[in-house]
Formats: C-alpha cells, structure tokens, sequence
C-alpha cells in the first residue's frame, strides 16, 4: 500500500492539465482539484492509484448520508472522480451499484413580479444595474453575462451572442431595447481603460481555447475585451501574466443581495431570480415553450418545462371553482 504526506503535486498538475487540454472553466479546475485532494484525504492520504470502485462509492456515500450534501454537490464530486480515473489515470470504474444517491428536492423556482423587478433594479446602479437587466432582460446566467465580449453585443439586431454557455454550447438571445444606449456607453468606457491599458504595457485580455496562439495579436483587439472589466489588473492564475479580467461574480450576488433587502421583498432572491422572472414572464406573454427553452439554453425542454408551474398560463393555469361563486 502506497502512503504519501500530503497531496501529491504531480497527480494534482496532472489533473490541470487535463482540465486545461480540456478547456474547461477556471473555476471548475478548482473544484474538481479541490474534490479530488478531499477525496485522498478521507482515504486516509492514499494515493488514488490504490482506490477503485469500492473507495468512490464510500466517500460519495459518506457526503450524502453523513455530509447531506445536496445533490448538486454529490454529482459535482463524482464528476471530479470520473474525470481524475478517466482522463488522468486512464482507468474506468465502471457503475457504482451501492450509490446512495443525495435526494434532490422538488422545488419550484423563485420568482418576482414584475413590480418586485423594477423595485430590485431601481436599487442597483452603474454596471450592477446594467447586469441585473441582462439577467432579466436578456435571461442570462450570471457568469454568461460578465464573460460577454464587446463583439459579443449585436446592436444592429438587437440581440447577444452567447458563446460557450453552460454545456459548451453557443446561442442567442435578445438584448433589450432599452440597453442600447447604456451599453454603447459602457463599451465606450472599455474602449478608454483599454487605451490606458496598452499605454502602460497592458492590454492583453484572456483568450479561450487555442485562439491565443493562432491570433496572437487578437487579445489586444478591443472586440476581444471585456464588456464589464475590473476595476484592477490581476495575475492571471493559470499563466502568471498580468491582465484585467471582468469584475467578479461575488461583487454581482453582493449587490443583488443588497437591491433585494432594500427593496423589503420577502423572498429568498439571487441573481438567478432575475433569468426565473425573464422565462416565467416570457410565459405569461404568451410565448411558446420551446422558444423560451432557446432564449435559455436548456438542452431539454424538461426543464425550462418547471416554469410552467409557477405563471397563470402554465399546465396549472386553472381557475378555482370558489372564484365562480362570486
């Protein structure tokens, strides 16, 4: 039995550089690198070369009946595993038969009017308020919303190219009227710390996949910058090169948390009540499904399905016989 002190780094690099061959996200490197150095540390820090089958369903079993991890979380656990077995280590576990599986609660989206979202927005501003109505306006996630590049936003059209969204996928969707002119005015302010950037060495933003090495002078097109940079230039964690990056999504939800206590709405709202709202008020336009399911991005109309439950012009969309009384 092969015993180490710590996490071995070069397992660690390893797991990396797959990711990044992969050209998966940065934060999904941290987690899956985080779940795997969890998972040798509950075996007691043996290496996962000594670990099979049994192993993994003892420690996806222990955070579902120990841990009551949600069930978001066990799968994200077991999709590090699958990745760490699979793409490192070359060797497939096949099905785990005694999985306990985490329960998934069956709960309907939260949702505001759109009263509550005109409140919330009011009480946001600058680019925080620009965010929030491309959340609701455009219904996006939130990460897709602060990765948007400049070439991203078509004004002509009206609409927002959405490019590598949540399963690698590209799609569009609309862009309100009424950003126009806030977002034409926000590029402009990219356009000028662009300036200043190049000015002083800089510039140089983050590209995707490999369009680093076959455009190498496109990270220094202003079409290639973010639309809602940060305020400073950073380290870049994978290759030590110092850019600006967009703002984060911390300073997004802190904001959001802030519109929503302000506005004295008694609901537990995130950045992601926003993109519910936009689908459920989509709904109740009248809107068929399958075009909201487009907008969203769902791969299975199954789930854009559950906001059928929570607007008047869903399957339940039924009015109660003691309201004929009257």
């Amino acid at each position: 039995m092969r015993f180490y002190q710590q996490p071995s780094l070069k397992l660690l690099d390893q797991i990396r550089n797959a990711i990044r061959r992969k050209h998966y996200s940065i934060s999904t490197e941290k987690s899956y690198v985080d779940w795997v150095k969890r998972f040798i540390l509950f075996h007691g820090k043996r290496h996962p070369n000594t670990l099979g089958k049994n192993e993994i369903t003892q420690y996806l079993n222990h955070l579902a009946n120990d841990r009551q991890v949600a069930a978001s979380t066990q799968n994200q656990a077991l999709s590090a595993l699958v990745f760490l077995y699979k793409e490192v280590l070359n060797k497939e576990f096949g099905w785990l038969n005694k999985l306990d599986y985490a329960k998934k609660p069956e709960r309907l989206p939260v949702v505001f009017s759109q009263s509550e979202v005109k409140l919330v927005l009011s009480c946001l501003d600058g680019v925080f308020w620009i965010v929030g109505n491309l959340l609701y306006g455009s219904g996006l996630r939130l990460m897709e919303s602060l990765r948007l590049r400049v070439q991203d936003i078509d004004f002509s059209h009206n609409q927002l190219m959405i490019r590598d969204g949540k399963g690698k996928k590209d799609r569009i969707t609309v862009l309100p009227r009424m950003l126009l002119n806030p977002l034409k005015h926000q590029i402009n302010k990219v356009s000028l710390i662009h300036k200043i950037d190049i000015q002083e060495g800089f510039g140089n933003v983050y590209l995707p996949f490999a369009l680093e090495k076959k455009y190498p002078t496109a990270n220094r097109d202003l079409s290639w910058q973010y639309v809602f940079p940060a305020d400073k230039r950073t380290l870049d964690p994978r290759t030590g090169v110092m850019r600006r990056h967009h703002i984060g999504r911390g300073q997004v939800q802190r904001a959001v948390k802030s519109a929503v206590k302000l506005s004295k709405i008694p609901k537990h709202a995130t950045c992601h009540t926003l993109r519910h709202s936009f689908a459920t008020h989509l709904l109740e336009a009248g809107y068929d499904i399958r075009t909201i399911q487009d907008l969203l991005g769902h791969k299975d109309v199954s789930t854009t399905m559950i906001y059928t439950h929570v607007t008047k012009k869903g399957g339940r969309g039924i009015q109660s016989p003691a309201d004929f009384l009257e």
